[in-house]
């Protein structure tokens, strides 16, 4: 099977892993969901290749990517683990969970991958459509969300389709669970907030850090102070809409869309990029979310909301 032409698009089937297996052992990129967001997978022991990934997207040379990896044991030959981090990655692996660590000398991991820095931002997805090409290609990958650079990350196919054009391939598996980018911890701070939340961390190892919003020198994904950000501007904690507002609504308050009438932070991120883009889409000039408790889940919500909202 190959990517059909005009719209290179495959819904998820082992042939479609073949053939997208089939373009990245060709040096080449491809969309591909994991449990987060979409991402723009390549070969990341292929400068040529991760170097593609940052022309699609637009992506400052700086900004480091995720290496994606099929198990912990793969994780280990690419990355030095202490006992915290195996802690981690015993108990939330596979899963939303990236850890920064130190790059073995010999992992053949791309210096692009890295920004040239002395780590390495790792994790092992649990998506069936990842596992199962990164059992077919048999090389880690290097994928951040597969849209253009500080643009909204993408929960579906069509998001991917819209934000990169049609010369990317990608595998269609429907929309994606979560709908915010993975936790990245490094040692005991918390570089960027998700899924696995920093109760559930603490939960492993005590008390956990939370690293600068926007550091002088990005070592992790997610860093940069304006990021995930929709093309109109947007107002945040808006309990009412103004007349050229388009709210997206939260609990009681109601609006064009909701994020979750029942006030369910978890539904609310699987819900959050996919609401920006229909807003961004929308007929009015301006964007305005409703107000979102900063507990749980809803701290990386929130961090999302910020650095969508700072221009």
């Amino acid at each position: 099977m190959r990517f059909p032409d005009p719209d290179p698009t495959l819904a998820f089937s082992p042939a479609a892993i073949r053939a997208a297996a089939d373009v990245i052992l060709s040096g080449g990129i491809v969309a591909v969901p994991t449990e987060t967001v979409y991402g723009l997978a390549a070969d990341a022991t292929d400068a040529d290749a991760v170097a593609r990934i940052y022309a699609a997207k637009g992506r400052p040379s700086f900004n480091p990517l995720i290496v994606h990896v099929p198990d912990l044991t793969a994780a280990r030959a690419l990355a030095v683990f202490d006992t915290d981090a195996l802690a981690l990655a015993e108990a939330f692996w596979p899963g939303p969970l990236t850890l920064v660590l130190p790059v073995r000398a010999e992992s053949g991991i791309a210096s692009l991958v890295t920004a040239g820095l002395d780590t390495v931002a790792i994790r092992v997805p649990r998506h069936r459509a990842m596992q199962t090409l990164l059992a077919t290609c048999g090389r880690p990958l290097a994928a951040p969300s597969a849209n253009a650079s500080g643009g909204i990350s993408p929960t579906r196919a069509a998001h991917v389709r819209a934000s990169l054009g049609p010369s990317v391939p990608i595998i269609d598996d429907g929309a994606t669970e979560a709908g915010l980018e993975s936790s990245i911890v490094a040692g005991r701070t918390i570089l960027r907030p998700g899924p696995v939340t920093a109760a559930m961390l603490a939960t492993v190892l005590g008390d956990m850090e939370s690293g600068p919003e926007a550091p002088a020198i990005v070592t992790a994904p997610g860093q940069l102070a304006s990021h995930y950000a929709p093309r109109k501007p947007l107002r945040l904690n808006a309990e009412i809409a103004a007349q050229d507002e388009w709210l997206i609504g939260f609990g009681a308050v109601a609006g064009q869309d909701t994020l979750s009438a029942s006030g369910d932070t978890v539904e609310a991120a699987a819900r959050l990029f996919d609401a920006l883009h229909r807003a961004d889409a929308g007929d009015r000039p301006r964007l305005a979310v409703a107000p979102i408790p900063n507990e749980g889940i809803g701290e990386a919500i929130n961090d999302r909301l910020r650095r969508a909202a700072t221009r």
